[in-house]
């Protein structure tokens, strides 16, 4: 009988070992897709911009003994090093602002907003992702212009004599990256806001909390992985945008984005540019290591 109990349980774990290889093959199969796409417009294009950085241009010609002069260049020079920190300051400057701004009126749809009308007011928020975004920072460049809308009216109400310079400058390009960005955070805010238990914020009333410390100690670490979730697509798309900074900001104050295509423009560098946006991804790596603690999913 012992035998046969024995005989049973083996059998049954050689039963359970089969399972788990078929589900093990069946998710590798279900997951196949989405690897072989990240592997061929991810994995593969970053591995080429790192080979590529590795490259130098001398003259005419393209040495490809691999070697690190080109982050040396990088940091010899002081046009590079400017760019990088031109970037990283415009990047966090709109990426505060936009979490600023949006958070209130994330709470406000969430908590203020009938639950029927909801939709509309999260359609209207996402409204100026239905314009191309070069048109829109085309608009704010006829607004921010010398002549545009602000200048003509400051003008017209006596309050200014000439011009302001609101337009070519690094606060016209966080302007227009703020109004775009707003609305991708508030998006990412209300999800995390929505999943809150409305009776955790009854519990910490009943329990003598002020509607501050509820806030504080109850719904702003909960909504925190909304709030890091906008910050780091902000930070993701700024600090790599060419458009805005290009429209808006001219040339006074260039960011890595710019300098990168000026490399490929005007001196044909392909390695320069290539070991410049390794730094990109560099600075994108430690916006996510910030970042992961309310990036990652928690489990139960």
């Amino acid at each position: 009988m012992r035998a046969g109990l024995v005989a049973g349980g083996a059998a049954r774990v050689f039963v359970e070992a089969l399972g788990a290889r078929r589900d093990a093959r069946r998710g590798l199969a279900l997951a196949a897709p989405a690897l072989l796409w990240t592997a061929a417009f991810f994995l593969l294009p970053s591995g080429a911009i790192v080979l590529w950085s590795l490259f130098r241009r001398e003259g005419a010609e393209l040495v490809t003994d691999p070697s690190l002069d080109n982050y040396r260049r990088f940091l010899d020079n002081d046009s590079f090093r400017l760019a990088m920190w031109n970037s990283i300051e415009v990047t966090l400057l709109v990426t505060v602002l936009s979490v600023l701004l949006a958070y209130p009126l994330a709470w406000a749809i969430a908590n203020r907003v009938a639950p029927a009308r909801q939709r509309l007011w999260l359609m209207l928020a996402v409204l100026p992702f239905w314009t191309s975004y070069v048109v829109r920072s085309y608009a704010w460049l006829l607004v921010l212009a010398p002549e545009g809308v602000v200048n003509r009216a400051l003008m017209a109400l006596g309050l200014a004599r000439e011009p302001l310079a609101l337009s070519f400058n690094q606060g016209a390009t966080v302007t227009g990256f703020v109004h775009f960005f707003v609305m991708l955070c508030t998006l990412t805010i209300y999800a995390s806001l929505v999943r809150i238990d409305p009776r955790l914020r009854l519990a910490a009333a009943d329990l003598g909390a002020s509607g501050a410390q509820t806030f504080l100690r109850v719904t702003l670490p909960l909504s925190a992985p909304g709030v890091a979730a906008g910050a780091f697509l902000t930070f993701v798309i700024c600090i790599g945008d060419y458009v805005t900074p290009q429209i808006l900001g001219g040339n006074t104050q260039l960011l890595l984005p710019q300098v990168i295509l000026l490399q490929i423009s005007r001196r044909a560098d392909i390695p320069m540019a290539a070991a410049l946006s390794v730094v990109v991804l560099l600075l994108v790596t430690a916006a996510y290591l910030a970042l992961a603690r309310w990036l990652t999913t928690r489990r139960a």
